[in-house]
């Protein structure tokens, strides 16, 4: 097993990740729309200055790394990424892989002739060589499932990423709708590619209180994302937090991880982040409201490590590289 693990910066050893929100956003952003219209966004120095100041705020607060799974579909652009890591000392890992809920974008529809799917193809190449000349390497693949389900075109994504994690070892995240349980549809989908399922977050868990499916797929091994803290709009901040004690009593904490969703600028919501609407739903909520309530709800501290140091760092370091 090789136990470095790809930053914006470059590899470190999965020992030097500390404690890790492992999906958060630093920048979503619609690239054709801000390249057109860019008033909003307004000056690209602007909002790189602003992330280096909340990520460094993260940092202050008991953060170490974060994983960023910008994939294409939500505005990937590693060389900002790099101009935000450069100037912190919060590691950022980034993210290949595709992120859409129903259709591929055209330039992937019409690329099917060949033995290996193009979207394996530049999957394997983010990971194995990095992005384009930034000399950043993928340290995740991410995939969606929501609403529409298994789409051809979203089941093409699964197979895809499963088939560029048997190559290559890096793991997988996801973004599912708990309410429609698909995480059990990528499950089905990754088990049938011959995923290792220890090595697959399902994302967004903590969207529910379905106890009997979060049990399911902690059943079939997958780490479950508790990483909506502070979008109230499917659960309040309380019952994330009685989910959460409620597996760790049951003795799931190292399946479990933490974040919040939350991002610098997200162009998909008119506002300024944090949202009026959504107060709680930026990079410190778990650091100054969830560890203490948490701990509040029976908790253990050595659980919460569990979830913020000791699972992120299994689940990051790299394994197999170069094929099973």
């Amino acid at each position: 097993m090789n136990s470095a693990v790809e930053t914006a910066t470059g590899p470190v050893s999965a020992s030097e990740l500390g404690r890790v929100l492992m999906h958060e956003h630093v920048f979503v952003i619609s690239t054709e729309i801000q390249q057109n219209y860019p008033q909003e966004w307004g000056e690209d120095q602007l909002r790189i200055d602003d992330a280096v100041d909340r990520l460094t705020e993260l940092k202050a607060n008991g953060i170490d790394t974060i994983v960023d799974p910008t994939a294409i579909g939500l505005g990937r652009y590693i060389p900002r990424i790099q101009a935000v890591a450069d100037r912190i000392d919060l590691k950022i890992i980034c993210a290949t892989g595709l992120y859409t809920f129903n259709e591929l974008p055209h330039y992937y529809r019409r690329r099917t002739a060949s033995k290996t799917d193009a979207l394996t193809t530049h999957f394997v190449q983010d990971i194995v060589n990095g992005f384009a000349d930034t000399g950043v390497k993928a340290g995740v693949i991410k995939c969606a499932t929501d609403k529409p389900g298994l789409t051809p075109d979203v089941e093409r994504v699964l197979r895809a990423c499963a088939q560029a994690h048997r190559e290559t070892g890096c793991p997988i995240t996801t973004h599912t709708n708990a309410e429609r349980e698909r995480g059990l549809d990528q499950q089905q989908i990754f088990a049938e590619e011959g995923v290792d399922l220890t090595r697959v977050v399902i994302g967004h868990c903590g969207d529910s209180q379905d106890l009997d499916y979060l049990q399911k797929l902690l059943d079939a091994g997958s780490i479950l994302g508790m990483d909506r803290f502070g979008i109230d709009g499917y659960l309040t901040t309380e019952q994330r937090v009685d989910v959460v004690a409620e597996l760790c009593r049951r003795g799931h904490a190292d399946q479990l991880v933490l974040s919040h969703d939350a991002s610098c600028y997200i162009d998909w919501i008119e506002g300024e982040v944090p949202l009026a609407p959504l107060p709680n739903w930026h990079y410190l909520h778990i650091s100054k409201d969830v560890i203490p309530a948490l701990l509040a709800a029976g908790v253990a501290e050595s659980q919460i490590e569990t979830m913020l140091v000791d699972t992120p760092r299994r689940f990051l370091q790299s394994q197999n590289l170069g094929g099973y």
